[in-house]
């Protein structure tokens, strides 16, 4: 049998230290419909979302894409290899940044560096972890970046531990 297909896919606290980078498998085309959805989903009447003609007459040239839909694509691509299974809860999100804007049609990849660990004080079966996720478009632009600070899965003890 495949011991691989017995364990979350995600990583453990104790499989993430400082330094370490994942470059995310997954990538994403953002289409339009995708930010039109979104953008209504979240009530949000922004024309620079969904008009053409308000997006064509400013400094882009075109509509962008919710930022706030970037951020969700960024934390979503880093899920499989980072968090699936293994997550307790998300603790907060800080130091967001959208240096670059993304458009329709553009291919969003994601990586992930682990900053700093932590055993947590009130849960032996956990630990701290803080992240930098980073966007990166097809041109190599770095779109949105964030720090991110997940309570995470001990690995479990297993039988001869």
């Amino acid at each position: 049998m495949n011991e691989d297909l017995l364990r979350p896919q995600g990583r453990y606290f104790e499989e993430l230290t400082p330094g370490t980078v994942l470059r995310h498998r997954v990538t994403r085309t953002l289409t339009e419909a995708d930010n039109v959805f979104f953008t209504t989903l979240t009530m949000n009447p922004q024309p620079l979302h969904l008009d053409h003609e308000y997006a064509a007459a400013t400094e882009f040239g075109q509509p962008l894409v919710n930022s706030l839909l970037t951020l969700s694509l960024l934390v979503g691509l880093s899920v499989h290899e980072l968090t699936l299974g293994t997550l307790v809860a998300n603790l907060g999100l800080d130091g967001v940044v959208f240096p670059k804007p993304v458009f329709h049609g553009d291919t969003i990849r994601a990586e992930s560096e682990v900053l700093e660990v932590r055993e947590s004080r009130s849960r032996p079966d956990a630990g701290i972890v803080v992240v930098e996720h980073r966007a990166i478009n097809q041109r190599g632009e770095v779109v949105a970046r964030c720090k991110r600070t997940a309570l995470m899965q001990r690995r479990p003890a297993t039988a001869t531990d």
